[in-house]
């Protein structure tokens, strides 16, 4: 590998990420610099490597023809040194990095952690909250939990619960709820962002579908769902977004009629890979929690 000490590694990868990403300015959003620097880089390993390894042209960075096939060989390289990375920083069996919907670690995840410590006080949880898919190969997590069909590559994915969506509102709406129809005479808070319609509910309660009385639209669903427990009227939930209000009785479900909308959550892991005990752990007392959700149907 004395190949290695001709050029700089900083430099390598400034060439590696704008071969990638097409553009400087998206290089150094990735590497935490500024264009400047990814600029001075760059012009430093091409001074190495004693040749242009991009074309600078109106559209971008071009990398030259014989330059392709080198930038292809250092991202695989960059990103066999990450495997590698999270390969060692993963030896830590009592820390669990587990990654989440904000809405279902904010929501559900985060009022049950006591009753994980519990069960398992030897295991330490680190919660990435994002809805991007994971690639196990390059981030340092664990686990998975998505929200969807179950068909990502390169990954195995578990059904641990099916999706049902209900009105759920304040107690003082619920008493205007006294048979099904009445959905059609009360306020209703919508979320602009939802996956599902609120037709899926009017079909299998069977029901007409008539327009609902629309009073706030918002584009998130804790949004929604503070609206509701404020009085603003009736929303509809899904078992993990309202669980915990529904449990403190800030909120009530008028009626025990759940549409299933055909996806679920997922419990997401690399493709192939054996589980860790701590995984496992995790995997078992989630499914336990999903279980209460699924006996209140």
């Amino acid at each position: 590998m004395s190949g290695l000490n001709l050029v700089h590694l900083n430099g390598l990868r400034a060439l590696e990420a704008v071969g990638r990403l097409g553009s400087l300015q998206a290089a150094a959003a990735e590497l935490g610099v500024t264009v400047g620097a990814v600029s001075q880089q760059i012009l430093k390993a091409e001074a190495q490597l004693g040749r242009p390894v991009f074309q600078r042209l109106p559209k971008g960075m071009v990398a030259a023809e014989w330059a392709v096939p080198v930038l292809a060989k250092l991202t695989d390289g960059f990103q066999s040194l990450s495997q590698a990375v999270c390969a060692a920083r993963r030896r830590d069996d009592t820390l669990l990095t587990i990654s989440v919907p904000p809405v279902f670690a904010a929501r559900f995840l985060v009022h049950r952690l006591d009753r994980f410590s519990r069960r398992y006080p030897d295991i330490r949880l680190r919660i990435d909250a994002t809805t991007s898919l994971v690639d196990f190969d390059t981030e340092n997590v664990d686990l998975a939990v998505r929200v969807g069909r179950g068909h990502w590559p390169g990954v195995d994915a578990e059904l641990m619960l099916r999706h049902a969506i209900f009105p759920v509102c304040a107690p003082a709406w619920a008493e205007r709820l006294r048979k099904l129809e009445d959905i059609f005479h009360v306020p209703v808070i919508i979320d602009t962002r939802a996956i599902f319609s609120e037709d899926a509910w009017l079909r299998a309660a069977g029901l007409d579908l008539a327009p609902l009385m629309i009073r706030h639209s918002l584009n998130e669903a804790s949004l929604c769902l503070e609206a509701a427990i404020a009085g603003e009227g009736v929303m509809f939930s899904w078992q993990t977004l309202s669980a915990y209000a529904t449990s403190e009785g800030k909120l009530v479900e008028p009626f025990s009629i759940r549409a299933d909308i055909g996806i679920g959550y997922y419990f997401v892991t690399h493709s192939g890979s054996r589980l860790p005990p701590k995984v496992i752990a995790f995997r078992e007392w989630l499914r336990d929690e999903f279980a209460t959700l699924d006996a209140d149907i």
